[in-house]
């Protein structure tokens, strides 16, 4: 591996070259003349600034015929690597694919090489739009090239290079496995240039690329070419997070960390309308109260930000809402961040990339306020938005015309925005399942967009004082610049079919076990393995000390464990039946009994004022119920009124006397508790408990135990004079063999995973005759063309005919289920549905599903290991209908759906690209579903989706 550190590259050509001999002068000149030779010198002198050493070490690693992993930091200019495999392409007659993650990023790819080669040479293929296909470079994302793979297409003919950009995405858990898929499967004579943010196991990847796609250089360069500052912002003042001195660890600035202690110190507010929920006023006053640090609002931080000259910025804010509502706070507070100049320009941009929308959408789409932000130099960013509008956000941001962004981390994914600086209001974000910190990877990846190259001295990362805030797990968040990169690779149906088509079933296994994932599992076996010998060599020793010249100690160790274990069982299932006695007792008990309470802090006299049943029980008294057992409310002969746990009732109980409870009687008044309590005592002071005496020992009676008793009393050992001794030993011998076990377990669960998955995925698919040995059958091919997340339950609807008969807007409505799914878990009323076949046709969609997922636990596939088919989400249905069938505006759309146009805009392409897949793999004759698809691909790519973006 090699790892650079960025210099000026003239500064370096220049020292190099100081103070040679004559003949030293001489070869370098020779040297020079070779350089000047290669592709290498043609593609620098295209650029009107110098390369940076780990950017020539890695081109020239591509012109020697290598393939290439360049890890570095956000910024640096790793893509200039990607545009050297494009000019070698070219300059070889051959073809080069530049993959990316999202199309975002391949609209602005596409966009700065159309501007460099032009557009005759250059394409763009994403999931729903197709430019000049047949270009020698070719932007695509990297499903579309997957797609490509299984399908053999001829666009593969002359293909030379692959630009796998961000290529550390295949750690997603959703997408992630697409990466490992075109890596592994990709022709041996192309050449592989990947591009990633700098990970901390680099050298482990470029050690797998080295097995699957043959001699891989890995380059690292860990210098940022524009330095990053940190700083906190708390009340009015701007702290640096780290304290200036001298050497390579850094120490956190006292003043945070005295700040954070008083901070900690202060009482808390406390709400006096517990219980009740509180306003977000009430909830502002809470949090500046209990904060000794003034927290600034969001125009305030821009004010400041500005007045320190750090602007342009981006704001990360984790949630689509709040950064709508950053904006309109900016916009109430008066900000204004561009002149009039600038006003103009804005405007002028935005209603030349904006003439193609209806004047009818506009109002509908919020573009006259997003309008009146943007020429205040302050906008949005987020997946809420209309393509479009992103877009115009990104161009105007990188012009310098909007100064301020509030964004989502999904703007951090690649898109070239770089800022001046870059803010953070908080460092915890909602992962799809709980609140959770951001991990020093996102903090890396967020902040990494602050310092502009070629613009910048420096940048500058800013975040926002909150209270609770820890200033040392910020340092560290900071200080980590590196993440591991972890496959997150699985088979899927599409997958198996697909691979068992062009190579069999072994060498499909075969192929799978190259995958990362199983690379990264089988060298995580490899510390396990060497603990189980060290283990094994310690089970030797062990077995040495205990053993005993009577007999065989082992076995009779092993009988003493078994009569252990006997007997812990028999005292278990006797604490389980008592404490079912206790329970059948207290739910016999009503209001006005009479107990004695055995144990616990409220022993003894007590008067049942709620008996507290658990749930779903009734004893002719409705009052509260609970899940963990009945929990009495009592009065006790000392007045006090408490709910008894369970536990306080080790032993049955009953009623010793009956009283009657007054029904003016008020728990909460110590005079109506002194009076009931007094009479209480007078009713039943004299009254004696019944002693539950000691029950014989189930294992006195048990034979099992007298069988063992009776082995261990007969076997040698049992004589022996250092039995006990022998013992420990013993004890510890099975104690090490049982965690030996588990590790030779662990080894097992890890080997071979992949494969064995693949496994149970091939038999599920035989068992549907999907795959009859090696050969797939007329579905599997149908299944061979359906890629998604419901691949499986998609050809088998198209299998049953579920879609025969339906029209194109209801046909879009059914496909709309395969796609979509819901940002949060809808416990909120049923969706709602359009009538007639199509609703039945939903219907008999959820019932394939139903009998999917009982095949799928039958063969033990789990959608906990990101196999299997999700139910499908029929959320989207009643919208996709409706816009396919062209009845209802934009308007009535989005007001029926509650739904941000760019999520509507969004899951209506991924229908669209869906439909299309299904038109593609419908039976071709006898069969209406591929007519209806590209009806509904028409009635679909209308109006807001249309014009969204050009990808």
């Amino acid at each position: 591996m090699i790892v650079l550190l960025s210099v000026g590259a003239g500064s370096l050509e220049s020292t190099m070259t100081e103070d040679l001999s004559p003949a030293e002068r001489y070869a370098a000149a020779r040297r020079r003349a070779v350089e000047q030779a290669t592709a290498l010198a043609s593609f620098r002198e295209m650029y009107d600034f110098g390369l940076d050493p780990f950017q020539i070490e890695a081109c020239q690693a591509l012109e020697a015929g290598k393939g290439v992993l360049v890890a570095a930091p956000t910024g640096s200019g790793k893509t200039i690597v990607g545009e050297f495999a494009v000019h070698l392409a070219l300059s070889q007659g051959k073809k080069c694919f530049y993959t990316t993650p999202i199309k975002a990023l391949s609209n602005q790819k596409y966009a700065d090489l159309c501007r460099r080669y032009g557009t005759a040479k250059v394409g763009l293929l994403t999931g729903d739009n197709s430019i000049n296909s047949d270009a020698p470079v070719i932007v695509m994302t990297t499903e579309v090239l997957r797609n490509m793979l299984y399908a053999g297409s001829q666009t593969l003919l002359g293909l030379g290079y692959v630009v796998m950009d961000e290529v550390h995405y295949l750690s997603d858990r959703f997408r992630g496995a697409v990466w490992e898929e075109v890596i592994i499967h990709l022709p041996e004579s192309v050449t592989l240039v990947s591009l990633s943010a700098t990970v901390s196991n680099a050298e482990e990847f470029g050690d797998w690329l080295d097995t699957v796609r043959g001699d891989t250089e890995v380059i690292v360069a860990e210098h940022r070419p524009v330095p990053l500052f940190q700083h906190v912002l708390a009340g009015r003042r701007m702290y640096d997070l780290f304290e200036e001195g001298e050497g390579s660890k850094k120490a956190v600035n006292p003043d945070l960390t005295r700040m954070a202690r008083m901070e900690a110190s202060r009482p808390s507010y406390q709400d006096r309308r517990r219980g009740r929920a509180m306003r977000e006023a009430d909830r502002e006053r809470e949090r500046r109260q209990r904060s000794r640090v003034w927290i600034p609002s969001r125009p305030e931080v821009i004010e400041r930000l500005d007045s320190e000259g750090l602007l342009p910025a981006i704001t990360f804010i984790f949630s689509r809402a709040a950064c709508e509502a950053a904006v309109q706070q900016c916009l109430h507070a008066g900000l204004r961040l561009n002149d009039d100049e600038a006003r103009l320009k804005v405007r002028a941009l935005v209603e030349e990339r904006t003439a193609a929308i209806p004047a009818e959408d506009l109002h509908v789409l919020g573009y006259y306020e997003w309008l009146e932000g943007l020429e205040r130099g302050i906008a949005a960013h987020h997946a809420g938005m209309l393509p479009t509008f992103k877009e115009v956000v990104e161009e105007l941001f990188v012009r310098g015309l909007v100064k301020a962004v509030f964004a989502t981390e999904t703007l951090a994914l690649g898109i070239n925005m770089p800022a001046r600086s870059v803010v953070l209001e908080k460092l915890v974000k909602w992962n799809g399942e709980q609140h959770a910190d951001i991990t020093p990877g996102e903090y890396t990846q967020l902040t990494g967009r602050a310092g502009r190259r070629g613009i910048d001295v420096e940048g500058h990362a800013v975040v926002v004082w909150q209270r609770g805030m820890n200033p040392d797990h910020l340092a560290g968040l900071a200080g980590t610049r590196t993440y591991p990169l972890r496959s997150s690779f699985k088979p899927s149906y599409n997958m198996a079919v697909n691979l068992v088509d062009q190579f069999g079933r072994h060498r499909s296994r075969e192929l799978l076990e190259t995958s990362f994932a199983q690379f990264q599992a089988d060298r995580s076996v490899v510390g396990i393995s060497r603990q189980v010998q060290r283990n094994e060599e310690g089970l030797e020793g062990y077995k040495a000390s205990m053993t005993c010249h009577l007999g065989d100690f082992e076995e009779y160790g092993r009988l003493r464990r078994d009569l252990k274990d006997r007997e812990t069982e028999l005292a278990k299932q006797g604490a389980a039946q008592r404490r079912a006695e206790a329970a059948v007792a207290l739910e016999k008990l009503k209001p006005g009994d009479v107990i004695h309470v055995p144990t616990g802090k409220f022993a003894g006299l007590a008067l049942v004022l709620d008996p507290g049943l658990p749930a779903g029980r009734s004893n002719g008294h409705r009052g509260f119920e609970y899940h963990d057992g009945p929990r009495p409310l009592v009065l006790t002969a000392e007045r006090q009124v408490k709910r008894l746990a369970f536990m306080d009732f080790p032993v049955p109980v009953e009623a010793l006397e009956r009283m009657r409870i007054p029904k003016s009687f008020n728990p909460r008044s110590p005079q109506s508790r002194r009076d009931l309590a007094s009479a209480l005592r007078t009713k039943a002071g004299h009254l004696v408990p019944d002693r539950h005496g000691k029950k014989r020992s189930a294992a006195a009676d048990d034979r099992e135990i007298a069988r063992l008793r009776a082995e261990l009393r007969a076997h040698p050992c049992h004589g022996c004079n250092d039995r006990e001794d022998h013992a420990r030993w013993a004890e510890r011998y099975h104690r090490l063999k049982r965690d030996t076990t588990q590790l030779e377990r662990r080894i097992e669960g890890r080997t071979n995973t992949i494969a064995r998955t693949f496994d149970r995925i091939v038999a599920l698919l035989t068992e549907l005759d999907y795959l009859r040995g090696d050969e797939v059958t007329e579905h599997g091919k149908r299944l061979a063309r359906l890629y998604g997340e419901l691949d499986l339950l998609a050809s088998e609807c198209l299998r049953a005919g579920v879609w025969e008969g339906l029209g194109p807007a209801e046909l879009a409505a059914c496909v709309s289920a395969l796609v979509y799914e819901a940002r949060v878990g809808d416990d909120a009323l049923a969706p709602k549905l359009p009538s007639g076949n199509a609703k039945a046709a939903l219907g008999e969609m959820v019932r394939i599903w139903g009998h999917l997922d009982a095949l799928e636990e039958e063969f033990r596939i789990t959608q906990t290991e990101g196999v299997g088919q999700r139910e499908p989400d029929l959320g989207f249905a009643w919208a996709a209908y409706m816009w396919a069938s062209g009845t209802a505006g934009l308007d009535e759309v989005l007001r029926e759906v509650e739904m941000p146009a760019g999520d509507f805009v969004r899951w209506c392409k991924q229908v669209i690209d869906v439909l299309g897949q299904i038109s593609a793999a419908a039976p071709a004759e006898g069969s209406t579903v591929a007519k209806s698809a590209r009806k509904a691909v028409d009635g679909l790519l209308r109006g807001v989706v249309a014009y969204s973006s050009v990808g």
